[in-house]
């Protein structure tokens, strides 16, 4: 039986290596580490689908390391060590070269087995790349995390996922047999999600009964209905799901959450991964509608870190269910949003003399502080002056809510800035 598409046309060098040009391109931080021969230990995060084992691959080739692999879903403390040992043999006693242990889904490992890691790291034994979809400040412990540079990963845009269809349609010695024209790719783009691998998986279902195909919108949605199973096989299924249950809380439907929410408890997912999921979707669909909200995610991640199954569940489905049903707003996230849009695009603005710390008497020579009006000398503790630089002074980043909490935030603004606040 013939390799998955997404297999047979993995990366064999970094010359074939599509997207992530940050580190892999001409100079690339991990290009420049290869060229040198110097590979520190690595954490790669980012989205399922976008190379992380493969590079990891390439990394282990090009620096002409002895290369091993464990995956935190089925190995044990046990079998790290074992691989562990085998490391120190490959490496031998004159080499600089220490064998490479690539550990996918890292941020599964409990303490003990990222314990279990420390020395080879520390004593270089062994280079670990690590490759988790998860940010690693919460998941990878801080002794070894302090001893990994950690690399993000960006997800694929469509330029990417085009140039894979059209590098498997080529080089690939399936399906370089046939004749595949792509008329339309946007159905196969949105099915994937910017997962390569879940798009190579769709892609060859489209097209493998056929020798002659045109690949259409109306074509990919006819045929991917009647083989979601097949598809799904390998996982993607995972963050399907998670973006059905944070998509129903949005959309205020309490049935649809806890139905998900069971969906993945049955599924035997992370609890961890799910109160996340409540901890972000607590701030950036409800916000300050109902700050409690945050209050009552922060909690449920704190209660299911120490419950576990299967009580955590009744926790999970109770947050869900408050989530779900209260009031939204995204006023925060957008105003985040257009802030960092504003920093990108007008730099290190100066800031203002009045608003600078004065700690020395240098500082306060220079003026540094001097107008500033301590708010709290003031009625209501309270007084109009400007927080922003003068190149953009009276930008309007905060939009309030359409909801009882923020409309009185907004009457509040409008109160004390007049027109400054004029929604």
């Amino acid at each position: 039986m013939s390799a998955p598409l997404a297999e047979r046309i993995r990366p064999k060098s970094l010359d074939d290596y599509i997207s992530q040009q940050h580190l892999v391109g001409k100079n690339g931080i991990l290009t420049n580490h290869i060229k040198h021969g110097i590979i520190p230990s690595l954490i790669f995060w980012g989205p399922p689908g976008i190379g992380k084992t493969t590079l990891a691959n390439i990394i282990a080739k090009e620096s002409d390391r002895p290369f091993y692999t464990l995956s935190a879903i089925s190995s044990g403390v046990k079998d790290v060590r074992e691989v562990i040992e085998k490391a120190k043999k490959s490496g031998g006693l004159f080499t600089q070269k220490n064998p490479i242990l690539f550990i996918d889904e890292i941020h599964r490992f409990s303490k003990s087995q990222q314990d279990s890691l420390l020395g080879a790291v520390e004593k270089g034994w062994v280079t670990l790349v690590g490759a988790t979809t998860e940010n690693p400040s919460f998941e990878v412990i801080p002794a070894l995390l302090s001893r990994c540079q950690v690399y993000i990963l960006n997800s694929f845009d469509k330029d990417d996922l085009i140039a894979l269809l059209n590098r498997a349609i080529e080089k690939d010695e399936i399906l370089s047999s046939k004749k595949i024209t792509l008329k339309e790719t946007d159905a196969l783009l949105q099915i994937s999600g910017g997962d390569a691998r879940k798009l190579l998986n769709v892609f060859e279902l489209i097209v493998a009964s056929e020798n002659e195909i045109e690949v259409t919108n109306k074509l990919v949605l006819e045929k991917v209905q009647k083989n979601t199973v097949r598809y799904d096989k390998t996982g993607e299924q995972h963050y399907d799901i998670i973006s059905a249950f944070i998509k129903s809380i949005r959309g205020s439907d309490p049935n649809g959450a806890v139905y998900w929410l069971a969906r993945m408890i049955e599924g035997g997912e992370d609890v961890k991964f799910i109160a996340r999921r409540l901890l972000i979707s607590a701030s950036e669909d409800i916000g300050n509608a109902n700050p409690t909200a945050l209050i009552l995610a922060n909690n449920t991640f704190q209660a299911v870190s120490v419950i576990g199954y299967p009580e955590s569940r009744i926790i999970l489905s109770q947050c869900a269910v408050y989530l779900a049903n209260s009031p939204k707003s995204n006023a925060s996230y957008m105003a985040i949003g257009k802030a960092q849009d504003l920093v990108r695009k007008t730099g290190d603005l100066s800031i203002p003399l009045h608003l600078r710390n004065a700690p020395t008497k240098l500082m306060k020579d220079l003026d540094y502080g001097k107008d500033y009006l301590y708010s709290h000398n003031y009625e209501n503790n309270f007084v109009n002056q400007e927080y922003l630089p003068e190149e953009i002074s009276n930008t309007k980043l905060y939009e309030p809510g359409n909801n009882a909490r923020e409309n009185s935030f907004r009457e509040t603004l409008k109160k004390r800035w007049k027109e400054k606040y004029n929604y």
